[in-house]
């Protein structure tokens, strides 16, 4: 088991601001017509991503780990601890609700909230789109309630412009709002915990308004403005056949973009996992004798176990550990 790329199979979130891309254009033939989210790397309660294929096909991370932690999730992820991360792609065909995480320290967890750090790659986005990152002056909370209220908060948000390959880094606390048009690439904390502050009076399947959670939101806020900018890349190595970027490292995950011209040799220590996202171009990913191919929208886990790994051919993929 820990010397084979264990390619993942997502599971799928039909929420009603998605799209089509991501059946269309990333691989997911299987994904229903109209797909808001897929969750690459996953082991929540509210969904699983499994293996996909060979003698381990529908392992859920838990399953995996169950057969032995040490060896596919690493010894960086302790005994008593969950899965740490969550990897999505998410098709915004439509603007989504403004909102708010919170951070360990301000989540309740007699109330099942956990924190929640974020990192986004634009993996792609429509001319002239945007996203929504923190205030753009200090407002109070009771400012920031009457506007989440009568639906002006956005005028007091950074309205910031993206292109694909940028990176922002969503701190716990920090409003914030994915635009309509935009593929993200997101690598997070193992949470789901996400309060809603205004969500342009849409209405739900059930035909009524979604709700929001304006009380909790307005605990953890930072009301504090931001300069918001993209995440420059902490360090950058060139070598003929690739190029690799640290995307951002923190105590949560450390997420890495590797631009494979030809081929890289990685090498999973034995600490952590290493999720592969393939955002760009099409490969194979080999460990020994065994290799797999992988394109656009697909992804791997290699266990923690494996040693040296090899990905080949001229694509982009994004590395995420702990």
């Amino acid at each position: 088991m820990n010397d084979t790329p264990l390619k993942m199979h997502p599971c799928y979130k039909e929420y009603l601001w998605g799209g089509t891309r991501l059946k269309q254009e990333f691989s997911k033939a299987d994904a229903p017509e109209v797909t808001a989210e897929s969750w690459e790397l996953a082991a929540h309660p509210d969904g699983c991503s499994t293996v996909a294929e060979g003698p381990l096909a529908g392992k859920t991370l838990a399953e995996l780990g169950a057969l032995d932690r040490r060896g596919v999730w690493g010894a960086a992820c302790g005994a008593d601890e969950k899965f740490p991360l969550l990897v999505k792609l998410i098709d915004a065909k439509r603007d989504l609700s403004i909102q708010v995480h919170p951070s360990g320290a301000t989540a309740l967890a007699e109330l099942g909230e956990e924190g929640k750090a974020e990192m986004w790659y634009i993996v792609d986005c429509a001319p002239q789109s945007f996203l929504y990152f923190g205030f753009s002056r200090r407002v109070s909370p009771a400012e920031f309630l009457r506007r989440a209220k009568d639906g002006s908060i956005c005028e007091v948000l950074n309205r910031v412009a993206v292109s694909p390959g940028d990176v922002f880094y969503i701190l716990p606390g920090t409003i914030h709002a994915i635009g309509a048009g935009i593929v993200i690439a997101e690598i997070q904390q193992n949470s789901n915990t996400t309060f809603r502050i205004y969500d342009y009076d849409r209405r739900g399947t059930d035909g009524k308004p979604r709700p929001l959670h304006l009380g909790r939101a307005a605990e953890v806020l930072s009301y504090e403005p931001i300069v918001p900018e993209e995440c420059r890349a902490n360090s950058t190595v060139v070598f003929p056949e690739f190029t690799m970027a640290e995307m951002f490292s923190c105590r949560y995950f450390r997420a890495y973009r590797i631009d494979v011209r030809r081929s890289v040799e990685l090498r999973c220590d034995g600490q952590s996992f290493h999720h592969i996202l393939c955002v760009e171009g099409a490969g194979v990913v080999c460990a020994g004798e065994t290799c797999r191919p992988i394109r656009r929208g697909e992804s791997f886990l290699m266990p923690a176990a494996m040693g040296v790994y090899k990905i080949q051919g001229a694509c982009r993929v994004l590395l995420s550990r702990v």
